[in-house]
């Protein structure tokens, strides 16, 4: 774990419920400390954010039914809409991810993902290229009647996007064809019926995936084959310690950059699950729980140098961080930014 110069970090936030917007912090690379530079809210509910490789602009989804992205410049003070935003042909779009130039949204209550072509001039986005509908449902009778795409996450060999669905129980492995713009739906990796996929995240080693999932709080450990495109689970993991009473909705998955850690965000339970992997990275182990120095914890980052772990807390409004112990991987609080209704957090 190596530190990193002076660099700044963006938090998004739900206007509807009280949230500034997109939000610009300074980040302190001795201390972690985040201090707010300034917000925009210029496209409601910016709920999920990504950074263009080199860093000089944001992209947002717009949580709202009507969803659309947005892109900004953030070379400067304070993020700046480059153009408008751009509707994506579903609703509350919740994720959204960069491949092969082009920007790929998540719908969640449409189940659909969204390709948006990104100009190269100037890094904002052009209208919409294609849709891809999921199709199915799951046993849980009020969060799974449809199709419900939670997360677009290309894998780490830029050859596959892949569609985490909370409401099929599944994950879809497509592939962009540069020319059209188009995703071709390439195999379907089914989940246990009814936990609920959210999020997943990769090892590393490019070998493993590792899938939270929201309506029960678990960790599926999959095999990742980039040659094939084929996800093969492998095994399932409780975030919670035997006996743990109350509702729970898993949110978040981060894995340590050296592969022997990984951290889930429980809601409801309002904590950082702690967990290490073996060798293999197919045996992850709970070792602990920590509380996630807030309420509703929606999405956990690590810092650029892998030594700080932060979380947006969206019910207390609170971006929290904290120091990683190096050899056990729990975090310990280190300190907080209020942010109302805070949803993301990216560094750039």
């Amino acid at each position: 774990m190596g530190t990193t110069g002076a660099g700044r970090a963006f938090i998004g936030s739900f206007t509807s419920g009280g949230g500034p917007g997109l939000v610009a912090a300074s980040l302190d690379p001795e201390t972690g400390a985040l201090t707010v530079l300034g917000a925009t809210d210029a496209v409601p509910n910016p709920s999920f954010l990504a950074p263009s490789p080199d860093g000089t602009v944001l992209y947002a989804v717009s949580e709202t039914p009507d969803g659309a992205a947005a892109a900004f410049d953030v070379t400067g003070a304070q993020p700046r809409l480059i153009g408008t935003a751009v509707r994506v042909d579903g609703a509350d779009p919740t994720h959204l991810a960069l491949t092969g130039g082009r920007l790929v949204t998540a719908n969640y209550s449409s189940g659909s993902v969204s390709v948006l072509p990104v100009r190269a001039q100037d890094g904002g986005l052009d209208a919409l290229s294609s849709v891809l509908h999921h199709e199915g449902s799951g046993p849980h009778p009020e969060r799974q009647e449809s199709a419900h795409a939670h997360q677009v996450k290309q894998d780490p060999s830029g050859r596959w996007v892949l569609s985490v669905d909370l409401g099929t129980d599944s994950v879809r492995i497509c592939a962009l064809d540069a020319a059209t713009g188009t995703l071709q739906l390439h195999g379907e990796t089914a989940l246990r019926p009814g936990s609920g996929p959210r999020h997943l995240a990769f090892h590393p080693a490019g070998t493993h995936a590792y899938v939270v999932n929201e309506l029960e709080p678990t960790l599926t450990v999959c095999r990742w084959d980039a040659g094939t495109g084929t996800l093969e689970p492998v095994g399932e993991t409780a975030l919670l310690p035997e006996g743990t009473e109350g509702e729970t909705y898993a949110s978040a998955v981060v894995v340590a950059a050296d592969g022997r850690f990984v951290w889930a965000a429980n809601r409801g339970h309002d904590s950082i699950s702690v967990l290490a992997l073996d060798e293999s990275g197919e045996k992850p182990v709970l070792i602990t729980t920590v509380g996630c120095g807030g309420r509703w914890p929606r999405d956990l980052a690590l810092d650029p140098s892998g030594q700080r772990l932060y979380a947006a807390n969206e019910r207390s409004g609170d971006v929290t961080w904290f120091d990683i112990d190096a050899a056990t991987g729990i975090p310990g609080r280190a300190g907080a930014v209020a942010v109302a209704a805070a949803s993301c957090v990216v560094f750039a």
